[in-house]
């Protein structure tokens, strides 16, 4: 056993172990051999030597994430910490770009390895399938970009949308009109652009048609000239509904689909065009894909837990039906 202590100098304890060292709690679980106690500005280690400085290197990713993104969430220790996170330290000592200024000075960049993967394709292809569990960030990226590529002047209109499908609900039963009724199913993409653009900024956009938000429905027809599409909980597009969205693709277009194949909110007899898009059109060139997992969740760190727990559960009914 060997016993050894650590000083702190480059970041303050508190932003690094948390209030009542609630996030030293999340990084004890990632070394149950050692013992690891905080006093102020020092932390002390008993265990065995190569635990020590396993624990070192560690410490070091924890230090590098805090000074380059001013925070530091359990959910991003729970990712610096896990053995597969080497594309992650290389991330951490390149280039910290950021993807846009948003509102109140805020930096929006990419934070994890499968979104800083989702801005290389989208910058290398033209069409690019975001797939992956909810809160993992691939909206908010996607929207990101389509915000840099409008102020750079790359393209010049951004549309946003989705299926209108209800989740366990029932659209007719909403009050109000039929914007009223729709605008529930768009609201997470009214809010990532809220953080994109200055409020009279975007109501001026979309008073203009520079930021078009609307149901997937509304898209047939179109020709998408000079935009930036995002198609959101692609799961929920029908076969027929998903062909007629991938056939709007105009001139200098960027298409970005994001969607989660496990949370398919259909009727039962009607299959996903998601899941048909992805089978049919892997290894088409001009056209990225980027699988997205819990290590992504950038949400509240028991989201990532949940995912986990109902991944596990699905992958032992599979192995209950295979018997």
């Amino acid at each position: 056993m060997t016993e050894k202590t650590i000083e702190i100098s480059e970041v303050e304890p508190l932003n690094l172990f948390g209030i009542n060292d609630a996030k030293l709690k999340t990084i004890r679980l990632h070394f149950p051999e050692l013992k690891i106690v905080s006093r102020g500005r020092k932390i002390k280690l008993i265990g065995e030597d190569n635990e020590i400085e396993r624990f070192e290197k560690k410490l070091q990713l924890l230090f590098k994430h805090l000074l380059k993104f001013n925070e530091l969430s359990e959910t991003n220790i729970d990712m610096l910490l896990a053995d597969e996170s080497k594309e992650l330290e290389k991330q951490l000592l390149g280039k910290d770009e950021i993807l846009v200024f948003g509102n109140h000075g805020n930096l929006i960049k990419a934070r994890t390895v499968n979104q800083r993967k989702l801005v290389k394709e989208i910058e290398k292809n033209d069409m690019v399938f975001a797939l992956g569990p909810a809160g993992t960030g691939k909206t908010y990226t996607a929207v990101a970009m389509a915000a840099r590529a409008l102020k750079n002047k790359e393209v010049r209109r951004i549309v946003l949308t989705r299926p209108a499908v209800e989740a366990g609900e029932n659209l007719g039963f909403l009050p109000g009109d039929l914007k009223e009724k729709l605008d529930p199913f768009l609201q997470p993409l009214y809010d990532a652009l809220n953080d994109m653009f200055p409020a009279e900024k975007l109501r001026d956009y979309m008073e203009n048609g520079i930021v078009q938000i609307a149901p997937l429905a509304y898209m047939r027809g179109r020709t998408l000239d000079h935009a930036f599409v995002i198609l959101d909980e692609a799961q929920n597009a029908t076969r027929s509904q998903f062909k007629m969205f991938l056939t709007r693709m105009g001139k200098n277009a960027k298409f970005c689909i994001t969607g989660d194949a496990t949370q398919v909110d259909l009727p039962r007899n009607q299959p996903s065009g998601l899941i048909q898009a992805t089978n049919i059109l892997q290894g088409t060139k001009g056209i990225g894909f980027v699988q997205f997992d819990g290590k992504d969740v950038v949400r509240h760190v028991l989201v990532k837990r949940i995912i986990e727990a109902y991944d596990t559960m699905d992958k032992n009914q599979q192995l209950s039906d295979n018997k």
